[in-house]
C-alpha cells in the first residue's frame, strides 16, 4: 500500500499557486507546518529543497488563497484492477 499526500494552494486571481505531492508523510507534515507557520506569523512562504523545488509566495497571496490537502491511498488491489483494465484495452 502506497499513499500520496498532496497540498494545493489556489488563488482566485492567480489560479493554482502550488500543487505538490509527497510520498514521505514526514516531509509532508513538515511542509504543512511551514505553510501553517507562514500564515500564522504573517510571513512569506519561501522554500527550497536544495536541488529542484523552489517556491516563494508572498504572505498577501498566501492568506487570500484556498489551501487544501488530501491523501490518496494506492493499494495492491488498485494496481491489479488497473493492470487488468490496461490488458483488456490491449486485447480490443
Amino acid at each position: 500500500m502506497t499513499s500520496t499526500h498532496t497540498i494545493k494552494i489556489i488563488n482566485e486571481k492567480h489560479g493554482i499557486l502550488l500543487e505538490e505531492a509527497f510520498v514521505n508523510p514526514i516531509q509532508f507534515k513538515l511542509f504543512l507546518k511551514l505553510v501553517h507557520s507562514c500564515v500564522e506569523m504573517k510571513q512569506d512562504l519561501t522554500f527550497f529543497n536544495g536541488s529542484d523545488f523552489f517556491v516563494h509566495l508572498p504572505h498577501k497571496h498566501l492568506v487570500e488563497s484556498l489551501i487544501t490537502t488530501k491523501i490518496d491511498i494506492y493499494t495492491m488491489t488498485d494496481h491489479i484492477i488497473n493492470k487488468s483494465k490496461l490488458e483488456a484495452e490491449k486485447t480490443k
